[in-house]
């Protein structure tokens, strides 16, 4: 039987993806992104590791997971469907519940350390 490893972040060698957001999505701007998962459970309802952006903004719907972040640089700002925005910067820490919807709006450029639980 082989021990279970600890996931170490500052020595992954988990490989980084690129991407930019889904044009329909888009509220300004076309922000690149990274995404280097580093953990993921067998069944993919847990998810962690980093992402960055570049300055945008886009819809976001979380319907089916909750999310925690933790700033490592940047600041964004979260707007719900009625308008009410919440501000983060760098060392902020903060979770998305299931269920929010509204925009991700990206001022500086952002990296965060995230962990997903995908609920469906």
């Amino acid at each position: 039987m082989s021990a279970v490893k600890i996931i170490d972040f500052q020595n992954s060698t988990a490989p980084t993806s690129t991407s930019v957001v889904e044009s329909e999505r888009r509220l300004s701007g076309a922000p690149e992104q990274s995404l280097q998962n580093m953990y993921a459970s067998a069944a993919k309802e847990l998810l962690s590791g980093t992402w960055s952006s570049e300055v945008g903004k886009w819809s976001v719907d979380y319907s089916q997971r909750h999310e925690f972040c933790y700033l490592i640089e940047g600041h964004i700002v979260l707007a719900d469907e009625d308008g009410e925005e919440s501000t983060f910067k760098t060392g902020d820490a903060f979770v998305i519940p299931v269920g929010f919807k509204g925009s991700w709006e990206v001022i500086e450029p952002v990296t965060k350390y995230y962990v997903i639980y995908n609920v469906a």
